[in-house]
């Protein structure tokens, strides 16, 4: 992909002059600046239509404010990324950073709309197939249709803040979802929250590469 420096450029630019509107209108980790956050946007889909942004409280240096960009789970997308924060300029009171990073603690719960999720209720199967590493999420009345079903989401962000987003889209060849069996251990399946320590354990072994949902 070849990227407009140009736009890259006009998008800090922008940012730059409405950064002190944006962070005036701050409540925890929202801000009510719809319009400022639409045209935020736009910019970003010029550049790249998989860039994607979002904010979060940095707890070690007392809630300061991260503008963190990703791609969406798309590995194409991440060079996008990178040029993106390799131009972004230095301001007072926000920082910006290239993808989500493991969380500690791990989230054990987590809110999509009005569907409440926690992480023992998935359960998980890692394994490394020519040296490709396959990873497959298993949950009841698992979804035929993967947009439809806010589960997917929450399984997402849990995978974040497991592992990582970067290395969910560079080490992890495939994502795939099954129905979780009435008896999970008996098929060898893993609860979610050890997929840290096992993935760590194997992502080693395989070289970095992209990632194919299915």
């Amino acid at each position: 992909m070849i990227l407009d420096r140009k736009q890259i450029s006009s998008f800090w630019e922008q940012l730059q002059d409405t950064i002190e509107q944006l962070l005036s209108s701050r409540s925890d980790d929202r801000f009510d600046a719809e319009p400022l956050l639409t045209q935020y946007r736009e910019q970003l889909q010029k550049i790249d239509r998989n860039l994607t942004f979002h904010f979060q409280s940095d707890e070690d240096q007392n809630g300061a404010i991260e503008m963190v960009f990703g791609c969406d789970g798309f590995p194409e997308s991440i060079q996008s990324v990178l040029s993106l924060i390799g131009a972004a300029p230095d301001l007072t009171g926000i920082e910006f950073k290239a993808f989500n990073n493991r969380y500690d603690p791990v989230p054990l719960t987590i809110n999509i709309g009005d569907e409440f999720c926690e992480l023992s209720d998935f359960w998980f199967r890692i394994v490394i197939v020519e040296k490709r590493l396959h990873l497959e999420i298993y949950l009841e009345d698992a979804p035929k249709v993967l947009d439809m079903d806010p589960r997917v989401e929450a399984v997402m962000i849990f995978l974040d803040a497991l592992i990582g987003e970067y290395e969910l889209m560079t080490r992890v060849w495939a994502l795939d979802w099954f129905e979780l069996p009435t008896s999970p251990e008996d098929y060898g399946l893993t609860k979610l929250v050890d997929l840290r320590e096992r993935f760590d354990e194997l992502k080693q072994g395989v070289a970095p590469i992209g990632m194919t949902l299915h």
